[in-house]
């Protein structure tokens, strides 16, 4: 077996074992269940209050509603506790369906899968639980009759004591809830208070990816350090006696946030940036609740003083450049929010480079192809080195054939002439497995950016690619769509046989790629090369379309930077030919003849 021919075998080999591998560590999320229509009503979460336990649970009946109206959010706060219990994201739906629903982030106490936030006060031994405004305060709407940006809303409530609470409520155009609180003591003595927001979630979410490259649950950041935690990790806390729940408590003394994640969409808590907060991360295994906290540092109110805190609230769709935004106004660390994972390092640029393409070319399937011409030109001086490296290999060949003849048997004198060969022609025989080694980490990133970023969710191509971040839709089962019965669901075996287009091409890409070289004279080597393409082709065939699209136009590059590159050293490809090669029926053995005949 030649060098070259042994390169080809190992990177080969390397990225079937890399492919397989990803399938065996990361296998496709399954098909999501169905919502389930519950009728009990769930269970509102405590108050937080200091060293004194939790407070008795209870449903929270029907109330008074404020109605939220943005360019992108639209629902009602509920007087009830003040809370945010009710939010759609006005662009996004939850399907491709003509009439599907738009996409609910929020839903109040009473309704499956409660989840809502709320901000509250709590107060020293001086005055009791319900003289501070928590989650079953009613409140009065004093100021304003629908939330929307450039018209905030005023709630007052008064405690009957000489506290009276009001609470302002501002929101921008895109995801981000002010909420001031001031309070006035006109009492006859001073009162301590302390402020908190919670998020909390009615049991875990039934539209959990539970895949092992995208995180879902608690997502926070204390000083700098980013926090993320799974829903069966916060079940796993540890009972806290202060807390009256499973819980974790972190001090940060200058910035973070924190709340809870899904997919595409996010609430989190923001406290006022450069000051400290206490985080906290709380599960409720009685009525299977969990929730994040903040609570800022409490403060002693005199006689006839008044004090005010502001913090916010962000409720909506992660958007990349809408997180980002917020960042550059203040919130630290708030794009980390994404989910880039371990190879943040690529996965953010890789990204960024995304972003910026689309802008400008308008069409996501094209911005990728374009992101695959930039990537594969900064890695075009390695790759020219590797693929100069390969045509200069074929031209040694008739030299390594005398150098097997001169040796015969002898490997040791053999291996030391070829490496005294590759010396004296300033060759690196290992050269061509580079472009794979370079592949590998940019497939990952690319594979995590397509997965989870929100800019790729139902973004369309040309024709039936209507959502690059799912797999390709058409399918042989119905003849690409000329049948009339339906492909099969992804996910299953029959949609894993009966591929759709897109694979088929990333076959056909790899295929006409060997054909660049002669197929190997040793027949098993001939045998991986031969199926190596179609194997590669129903192994992608569930990717995401964009992550295959990729793929097909890398193929397709390389195809013409190796055809250029052999041309330009006197090696004229026989594509043809070699195609036509391994149609043909090859001869059967001879049998040597038996013992004793002649």
């Amino acid at each position: 077996m030649d060098d070259q021919n042994k390169n080809l075998i190992l990177a080969t080999v390397l990225s079937f074992l890399v492919i397989l591998g990803w399938f065996w560590f990361f296998p496709p999320p399954e098909p999501l269940p169905e919502t389930p229509v519950a009728t009990e009503q769930a269970a509102t979460p405590a108050a937080p209050q200091p060293a004194a336990g939790t407070e008795a649970i209870a449903a929270v009946p029907q109330a008074a509603r404020l109605k939220v109206d943005t360019p992108r959010l639209e629902g009602s706060i509920s007087l009830k506790g003040a809370r945010f219990d009710d939010l759609k994201l006005k662009g996004y739906k939850v399907s491709l369906d003509a009439n599907a629903e738009t996409v609910r982030l929020l839903s109040p106490v009473g309704e499956p899968h409660a989840y809502y936030a709320l901000h509250g006060w709590t107060a020293d031994a001086s005055l009791a639980l319900e003289d501070t405004p928590g989650a079953a305060t009613e409140w009065t709407l004093v100021e304003g009759d629908t939330l929307a940006p450039g018209k905030p809303v005023k709630l007052q409530w008064q405690n009957g004591k000489g506290l009276t609470f009001t609470r302002s409520i501002a929101i921008d155009d895109d995801y981000m809830f002010t909420v001031t609180d001031a309070v006035q003591n006109a009492g006859t003595a001073p009162v301590t208070l302390q402020p908190y927001g919670v998020v909390a979630r009615h049991g875990k979410p039934t539209d959990l990816q539970n895949f092992y490259v995208l995180h879902e649950g608690v997502v926070g950041r204390t000083d700098g350090t980013l926090a993320e935690v799974d829903y069966d990790d916060v079940v796993e806390l540890p009972q806290l006696a202060s807390e009256g729940a499973q819980a974790e408590v972190t001090e940060a003394t200058t910035d973070g946030w924190l709340g809870f994640t899904d997919k595409y969409w996010m609430t989190v808590l923001v406290p006022q940036q450069g000051k400290p907060f206490t985080a906290v991360v709380k599960y409720d295994a009685r009525a299977d609740i969990y929730q994040t906290e903040t609570r800022l540092p409490a403060v002693t109110l005199a006689p006839g003083a008044t004090t005010k805190v502001s913090s916010q609230l962000f409720a909506g769709a992660k958007e990349w450049e809408t997180i980002r935004n917020y960042q550059k106004a203040g919130v630290a660390g708030f794009i980390d929010s994404i989910d880039w994972g371990w190879f943040f390092f690529f996965t953010k640029p890789i990204f960024w480079l995304l972003h910026h393409l689309h802008s400008l070319i308008g069409n996501m399937g094209l911005a990728i192809i374009a992101l695959t011409f930039v990537l594969k030109l900064l890695v075009l001086p390695l790759a020219y080195k590797s693929y100069v490296s390969m045509a200069r290999m074929k031209e040694l060949q008739p030299e390594m054939e005398a150098l097997k003849e001169r040796a015969g048997d002898d490997k040791a004198k053999l291996q030391k002439e070829m490496m005294q060969l590759y010396k004296e022609k300033k060759i690196n025989p290992a050269a061509g497995c580079l472009p794979i080694f370079l592949q590998i980490p940019i497939f990952f990133s690319l594979y995590k950016v397509i997965f989870v970023t929100l800019e790729l969710r139902h973004a369309p191509f040309y024709g039936w690619l209507n959502d690059l971040s799912a797999p390709d839709p058409s399918s042989l089962f119905n003849l690409f769509g000329l049948l009339p019965w339906a492909a099969p669901e992804h996910g299953t075996l029959m949609a894993t046989i009966f591929i759709g287009i897109l694979p088929i091409l990333l076959g056909i890409s790899m295929w006409l790629q060997q054909k660049l070289n002669p197929a190997p004279t040793d027949p098993a080597q001939a045998m991986v090369f031969a199926w190596m393409p179609w194997v590669f082709m129903f192994m992608l065939g569930s990717f995401a379309s964009g992550l295959v699209l990729y793929w097909i136009t890398n193929n397709t590059i390389t195809f013409m930077q190796q055809y250029a590159i052999m041309r330009s050293h006197g090696h004229k490809p026989d594509l043809f030919g070699n195609i036509k090669a391994g149609f043909k029926k090859k001869p059967a053995p001879v049998a040597p003849p038996a013992k004793g005949k002649k």
